[in-house]
């Protein structure tokens, strides 16, 4: 039995856009057409961002601490923050040691009696504004000897114009992409509106499928407490 031997396969913008018109019994003709797909196809990554944790999209930062200032404006493309850390004298094999931060919540944060007593960070907490996220730690940072080290949550890269351009997910996701697409095409298209609910259910079951194959794999220890 002959087999290719590759394991590229993969959508680019048109090819995505014509497979979720078709399942919605419309076809792509216009330029009209493709615009309005592409506006979908954005808005589906921000939803996607919405739903949970893309492990694809985990990245690991890091933020030089400045002495006395507790609060850092983060990247624009940082969506979330899941896991931080203080790392004190980073790059040294001898002597690195990280402290896992905890995050508490703005209620929590705005109850710290003193916000400016310094010492090394034991928490974070996270300002999410519409263009950037900004982290404010406590204690305030007494030294400039310390790193903010964190893993987040990245947006995912826009569509862009070009029909050749791929998607920024993974292989594993293009049938969830591709399902997802043509339910918001869907309930944009009068002649395709009859078609939504199964659209919307075999999309569901998508996301399901990928979701669960994308989780994370760890053995998961549980203690009770003392």
């Amino acid at each position: 039995m002959a087999v290719s031997g590759t394991y590229a396969f993969n959508l680019d913008l048109s090819d995505a856009m014509e497979e979720a018109f078709e399942r919605a019994g419309l076809e792509l003709r216009s330029g009209y057409d493709y615009r309005t797909a592409r506006r979908s196809i954005n808005l589906l990554m921000l939803e996607w961002q919405n739903r949970g944790l893309n492990l694809w999209t985990v990245k690991e930062g890091t933020q030089a601490l400045t002495e006395g200032t507790s609060a850092y404006a983060l990247d624009a493309k940082i969506f979330d923050i899941i896991e931080a850390f203080v790392r004190t004298n980073a790059g040294d094999s001898s002597s690195q040691q990280d402290q896992t931060l905890s995050r508490i919540s703005v209620s929590q944060y705005a109850h710290l009696s003193n916000k400016l007593t310094q010492s090394k960070p034991l928490q974070y907490q996270i300002d999410k504004a519409p263009a950037q996220i900004t982290v404010n730690l406590w204690p305030v940072p007494d030294s400039a000897s310390y790193t903010f080290v964190y893993y987040y949550l990245e947006r995912i890269d826009d569509a862009g114009s070009a029909a050749s351009n791929n998607m920024d997910v993974p292989a594993r996701f293009l049938p969830c992409l591709v399902a997802g697409l043509s339910y918001q095409l869907s309930l944009k298209f009068p002649n395709a509106s009859s078609r939504s609910s199964v659209l919307k259910a075999d999309y569901e079951e998508q996301w399901n499928l990928a979701a669960d194959a994308d989780r994370e794999k760890a053995s998961i220890y549980i203690a009770p407490g003392f």
